[in-house]
């Protein structure tokens, strides 16, 4: 008697594209995948088929409004983390951080902040955005050049989030692996290493992500809040405080005298979200284990893994790639 397979994770369906998007994807570069079998670059960036297909609906159809919010982030350098913190920061009123039932302690942090491209765009070309109330809460990986229309003729403020390129790697090196199925195997951390300093790796090059954000928040710093995973680690209640005060909400004298800030912080801790039943049990829609969100959430984890060889190749990309422009890891 065969045992039937299980369903391949919808992360990994590369089929059910639209025309426009096969036809696109038969003009771009293409490289072998971390995960899915290709990355193909588009505006200079890596994305994977069926990614690439939400990029192409969002930058179609998302309309941004002055009083959204979104967080944009390099591919694990914080996200999941940020994702609880703003929610929970914006909506503190409705939903008081020490609330029994507060949405965190039931949901994946990536249920309640969407992304655009991953989540609403590349399963519905036209989603119903209706049900979100203002400030609507969205999260992408799209670099800057990469965004919708609408995001740059809006108001709308964005929240940039990225980490030490070396943490990043072998937190991206580690979730990959997680994603692949059992029969292919992990990838190893010497060849996609290799991918990742020559820019290939999910919406890199890091680099260029990096400073797309960073050259445009010194320009108009009204618009996007450019932050690091390290700053919010070492100061996350100055930086909470800073947060508020961008987004238009700033806490009052009265959520200072009730420790509101700490609070939110400790709702939104690595520890009590890693042990959530949701965060240790539950699945997205789309296949990922939530599990796989939280590993460490460590500063300076790459010493365990990464060669000397390693770490001088990675620093003097970025010497070169950021050299006098202020951005320091």
């Amino acid at each position: 008697m065969q045992t039937s397979q299980p369903p391949m994770p919808r992360y990994l369906k590369e089929d059910e594209l639209s025309q426009e998007c096969t036809t696109l994807l038969s003009t771009l570069p293409a490289e072998r995948g971390w995960v899915c079998s290709a990355f193909y670059n588009y505006q200079g960036f890596w994305h994977n088929a069926r990614q690439l297909q939400g990029v192409l609906s969002c930058q179609k159809h998302f309309q941004a409004q002055d009083t959204d919010i979104l967080l944009v982030t390099t591919p694990k350098s914080g996200t999941t983390w940020l994702k609880a913190i703003l929610f929970t920061l914006v909506n503190r009123i409705r939903f008081p951080p020490t609330q029994d039932d507060h949405p965190l302690l039931s949901n994946n942090p990536h249920m309640l902040v969407p992304f655009l491209e991953l989540k609403l765009y590349v399963e519905d070309e036209s989603p119903d955005l209706s049900s979100f109330v203002s400030p609507r809460l969205f999260s992408t990986h799209l670099p800057y050049v990469s965004l919708p229309k609408s995001v740059h003729d809006s108001q709308c403020k964005l929240v940039y989030l990225c980490r030490n390129p070396k943490d990043t790697f072998i937190s991206l090196w580690a979730f990959t692996n997680k994603l692949r199925l059992q029969e292919m195997g992990t990838n190893s951390l010497e060849q996609v290493f290799d991918k990742f300093c020559k820019g290939v790796s999910l919406y890199g090059p890091f680099w260029d992500h990096m400073l797309g954000y960073w050259q445009e928040s010194l320009k108009n710093p009204e618009k996007i809040y450019f932050l690091t995973y390290e700053e919010m680690k070492e100061q996350p209640s100055l930086h909470l405080r800073k947060l508020a005060d961008f987004l238009g909400c700033p806490f009052s004298s009265k959520e200072e005298e009730e420790n509101v800030v700490e609070s939110i912080l400790k709702i939104c801790s690595f520890d009590n979200l890693s042990n959530l039943k949701v965060n240790k049990e539950g699945k997205l829609p789309s296949g990922e284990n939530n599990s796989a969100f939280f590993r460490k959430g460590e500063v300076g984890d790459w010493k365990n893994y990464l060669t000397t060889e390693m770490v001088e190749r990675l620093e003097k990309i970025c010497e070169e790639k950021l050299h006098g422009l202020g951005l320091k890891f």
